[in-house]
């Protein structure tokens, strides 16, 4: 079914309006333990970090993981169900970037959904910018994962995400026969997420706030909160070196050029915590 422009938050055509093109960013794997949320997590924190309106959708319905950490900004959703659906796509034009943290198992089938309704034919088209972070686990099984998922990501962006998220060694297959994948892909980009202290990792889980918002040692609400000063360390080290990787593959440039660039370390709010551990992360590898 081809989409027309009413659909997908009202979009028109290429020079039918001034309205900006909106953004969306599918992250998933079809296999569970890959740490996709993580990921999921610290691409809100970067956008936020660079003053982009942002939302993201919560698909492990009923409950929700992503939305425990960013609770204002993220809906829980069924998106096997049209009505969940439709909450996402008829609503695009309410933010510039929508992420969507997909359950597990459910990558492939969403985005053969999303070819049904006609949303990928609209990426085509140019209405949309579409990137897809498939988040890999350390297992030959992976392998077909990226060709299941290839066919649906030719006029979008497709980042390969290789999260280190245990001590296990990327890949088990032989080189080779990886890049004969990998090459399938228009435009395929390798993101390789660093392992995080686990202590770290486990309080900021506790403490069920963003990554930022820890390294600021706030709490839910922006609340005081009293965190490890060294964990807190770990923490904004490692999250630098994550964005550091988003700046490498320019993942800011699929919202496109007109982008704001990261704010000022003295603003307030979440948006001034990201921004002042950009900067300072920018520093330390220049």
């Amino acid at each position: 079914m081809v989409a027309s422009w009413r659909m997908f938050g009202g979009l028109r055509p290429a020079g039918g309006g001034s309205m900006a093109k909106p953004t969306v960013i599918i992250v998933g794997a079809d296999k569970g333990g890959v740490g996709k949320t993580t990921v999921s997590r610290t691409i809100l924190d970067y956008f936020t970090a660079r003053n982009v309106p942002i939302r993201a959708f919560d698909t492990e319905y009923p409950k929700g993981t992503l939305k425990r950490f960013h609770p204002d900004i993220t809906e829980v959703v069924d998106v096997t169900q049209v009505p969940d659906q439709m909450k996402i796509f008829d609503t695009l034009s309410d933010a510039k970037v929508t992420l969507i943290d997909v359950r597990a198992g459910l990558l492939s089938t969403t985005l053969a959904a999303l070819r049904d309704i006609g949303f990928l034919e609209t990426v085509k088209r140019g209405q949309i910018a579409l990137g897809v972070a498939h988040i890999v686990g350390p297992s030959i099984a992976s392998l077909n994962e990226i060709a299941d998922i290839a066919p649906f990501v030719t006029d979008g962006k497709y980042y390969l995400v290789k999260n280190f998220i245990n001590e296990t060694s990327f890949f088990d297959w032989d080189q080779t026969t990886y890049d004969t994948y990998f090459k399938k892909v228009k435009d395929a980009v390798d993101i390789t997420i660093p392992k995080l202290n686990e202590m770290a990792y486990e309080q900021v889980e506790l403490a069920s706030v963003p990554f930022v918002t820890f390294v600021a040692n706030k709490g839910p609400r922006d609340a005081p909160a009293n965190y490890s000063f060294v964990l807190r360390g770990y923490v904004r080290h490692w999250l630098g070196n994550v964005w550091a990787e988003f700046d490498r593959v320019k993942l800011a440039d699929l919202v496109g050029p007109a982008i704001t660039p990261a704010g000022k370390a003295n603003e307030k709010g979440l948006a001034g915590r990201a921004a002042a551990i950009h900067d300072q992360s920018r520093s330390e590898r220049s």
